[in-house]
């Protein structure tokens, strides 16, 4: 056990620094050898976790890191033949020996490394890449999540991600692709796609697809951290990327809540409330309002208007189930899919009466496999009465879920059918 805060001190440091230390090597060494950079940083964690578990944490952790990375990097360029050629313009104005390494130091300043990590979001999004290898891209190299996390938020095998990511690799080597930030109005091809992969690496910290964990706070304050970010740039700095934020504060204000004691899950219904984040709630309110200067209204704005009438209910029971309906009949329109469907048959079942949450859910097509939807159904058969049409339906739910917290949640339903 004497390992564990040095492995849990590594991956925190991962999640937060990993894509920090990417976006930095990558605006060196160029996009088209993005690898190159992703080695320099895997090799760079490594390292840290063998020599920590030796010789103890460092006072600061993230400072060992960006000075092992830098060695790396002055090692890596020794090594090569174009060491000179590429490092050369950076030195030019030193007067001392001209393989010192602290040309190196400026890439590692605060104020550069969000410019490089703004600069990588936006050449991940390049219009070359395919939409889809464009957020398998970004999750993978600034998010830092894994293949199969990054499968599971597409609902895709990981093999089809693997293959998106070489293919994004393989386009921007043989291309050339530049890490440049595109100006003015060419920037809004390419801000969906990244506010896009923002909220799914929220989504995957809100409800982890992992079985270590069901919430992931430290890739929640990243999301946020990198939503944060593109609101600050002149570029970036419009009302949907202020609506996005506005959502993730709204969501993560619940974070404390969301798992009991015991680290289970705990339903909205049954969440305690006082303990609900007033702060961020309050912040969620001000980019929600700053997200009212378009005139364009976004799913983004849609989805935090539906959490900010869930965050000034008092209780579940007062909750306003009608207006939560009225916006997701609008998500319909601006972002239509089964899950949008499902929690507004939800929502429409909450506010008129289980029956008709039952009819709703009936309507939707394809989402016979997925256990939400027949937990959904079950919610209201149990609301009517029924308990046998319930525990059909919860017994269905329960073949079809793999989250061990996921499966207890729908066991305790059954179990309260039985009762």
């Amino acid at each position: 056990m004497a390992d564990q805060p040095v492995h849990s001190t590594v991956e925190h440091l991962f999640r937060h620094e990993s894509g920090k230390m990417l976006a930095v090597l990558t605006k060196l060494f160029g996009l088209s050898q993005v690898e190159i950079a992703e080695d320099i940083v895997q090799e760079t964690l490594i390292a840290a976790l063998e020599s920590w578990k030796l010789k103890g944490l460092p006072s600061d952790p993230r400072a060992w890191l960006y000075r092992a990375a830098k060695n790396r990097t002055i090692d890596y360029l020794r090594r090569e033949r174009n060491f000179w050629e590429r490092i050369a313009p950076a030195i030019r104005q030193e007067e001392s020996d001209p393989e010192a390494s602290h040309w190196l130091d400026a890439y590692f300043l605060d104020t550069e490394i969000e410019d490089a990590q703004l600069r990588m979001l936006f050449a991940a999004c390049h219009p070359a890449i395919p939409l889809e290898s464009q957020l398998a891209l970004m999750l993978r190299t600034l998010c830092g999540l894994s293949t199969e996390e990054i499968a599971a938020a597409f609902l895709l095998p990981s093999d089809s991600i693997g293959k998106r990511l070489y293919r994004a690799k393989e386009k921007i080597r043989q291309e050339k692709l530049s890490l440049e930030v595109p100006a003015g109005a060419d920037i809004l091809p390419r801000l969906d796609a990244v506010l896009h992969a923002v909220y799914l690496l929220f989504n995957e910290g809100y409800k982890s697809a992992s079985d270590d964990a069901v919430v992931r706070r430290e890739l929640c304050a990243e999301a946020i951290r990198l939503g944060a970010l593109l609101a600050r740039h002149p570029l970036s700095n419009l009302p949907k990327t202020h609506a996005l934020l506005a959502l993730l504060c709204f969501h993560s204000a619940r974070l404390d809540t969301r798992l009991n004691a015991e680290g289970e899950i705990v339903l909205l219904e049954y969440q305690d409330r006082s303990r609900w984040n007033r702060q961020l709630i309050a912040l969620a309110y001000e980019h929600f309002k700053q997200s009212s200067c378009g005139e364009a209204i976004s799913a983004y704005h849609l989805e935090a208007a539906i959490a900010s009438y869930h965050a000034v209910a008092q209780s579940f029971a007062q909750t306003n189930w009608q207006a939560i309906y009225y916006c997701y009949n609008l998500l319909m329109k601006v972002q239509p899919s089964p899950i949008v469907a499902l929690n507004r048959a939800i929502a429409l079942g909450y506010a008129d009466g289980p029956k008709a949450g039952i009819e709703a859910l009936s309507k939707i097509e394809g989402m016979e496999k997925q256990y939400l939807w027949h937990t959904a159904l079950g919610d209201f058969y149990q609301k009517q009465g029924d308990k046998s049409a319930a525990l059909t339906a919860y017994q269905k739910a329960l073949t079809l879920v793999t989250l061990p917290a996921e499966n207890k949640v729908i066991q305790d339903k059954i179990n309260n059918c039985m009762d």
